[in-house]
């Protein structure tokens, strides 16, 4: 397992896996601050990409930080960079997902130079000054209305906007995540609930961490380099129409829709996933 020092100190892991294309896909994971596990193989790209999987700090392999503070989105940007100098690269093909988008946008806007490529996967985009709102969550919500389990999930969602949700509420939230409750999406739902840490997810999003979203903006309007933002036609943050607009940001974004997925997409439709970013990542 190979590690690096970020700039104060703390021991990182990353995990490579796979191989394949022009240089390694750095994948950022969500969560926030989840282990870099639960991407797997991301839906088979490994056969056709070689991928580095980054343990954030506190997460997976990665040793905590002596200051939590120093775990706040803006400021782990400055980790991505020390992983592209320990990886021995010019710039990065980098993948966010989900709550990882904001941190993929935080690297892109303060080392513009160092991005050849980005793919953002049902990213959040807080960074750029974008947000998705609960009312778009609940018209994802309405489209699984046809399902067995939405008359149980309704007052779980409702719970979880009043910030009154248990452990059992956010288990049947779970089913939100993905485009079939199945026994992929039911396996992979356990084993992030298991890598969830409370804690580090409110070190990551700590209050300043997106005070200069007007200036990231302004940098990412100008990046020179292709972006896929891909979106899940059942997620709810983002919605296709809120990931479109992310892509707008961008002088080279693309924006595609994977039908009948939701916020896990590699889980949802593997091969469709897989073909998709790699026929992107082709093209750079």
């Amino acid at each position: 397992m190979p590690t690096f020092d970020a700039p104060d100190g703390t021991r990182l892991a990353y995990h490579r896996t796979g191989s394949g294309g022009d240089g390694p896909l750095v994948c950022i994971p969500g969560g926030p601050m989840m282990r870099s596990a639960y991407f797997g193989d991301l839906g088979g790209l490994a056969a056709q990409r070689e991928l580095v999987l980054l343990d954030l700090r506190g997460t997976g392999d990665s040793a905590r930080p002596a200051d939590p503070a120093g775990s706040r989105v803006d400021r782990q940007a400055e980790d991505v960079e020390a992983l592209r100098t320990a990886l021995g690269l010019e710039q990065l093909d980098l993948l966010g997902h989900s709550a990882a988008g904001d941190l993929v946008l935080a690297y892109a806007a303060r080392h513009p130079e160092r991005v050849r490529s980005l793919v953002l996967v049902c990213a959040r985009a807080r960074t750029a000054g974008i947000d998705f709102p609960v009312e778009r969550r609940r018209e994802a919500l309405e489209l699984r209305r046809d399902e067995p389990w939405f008359d149980e999930v309704v007052p779980a969602f409702e719970r979880a906007v009043a910030g009154d949700a248990d452990g059992d509420d956010f288990a049947l939230l779970d089913r939100l995540a993905y485009g079939r409750w199945d026994a992929a999406a039911q396996a992979h739902a356990a084993a992030c609930e298991e890598w969830f840490d409370a804690e580090a997810a409110g070190a990551y999003l700590a209050p300043g961490a997106f005070d200069e979203a007007d200036t990231a903006r302004a940098v990412l309007g100008r990046l020179d380099a292709p972006v896929l933002v891909l979106s899940g036609e059942l997620d709810g943050s983002p919605r296709p129409d809120a990931a479109a607009e992310v892509a707008a940001l961008f002088p080279r974004g693309e924006h595609v829709v994977q039908a009948g997925a939701a916020h896990s997409p590699w889980v949802d439709g593997p091969e469709v996933f897989a073909r998709t970013v790699a026929d992107f990542l082709a093209r750079v």
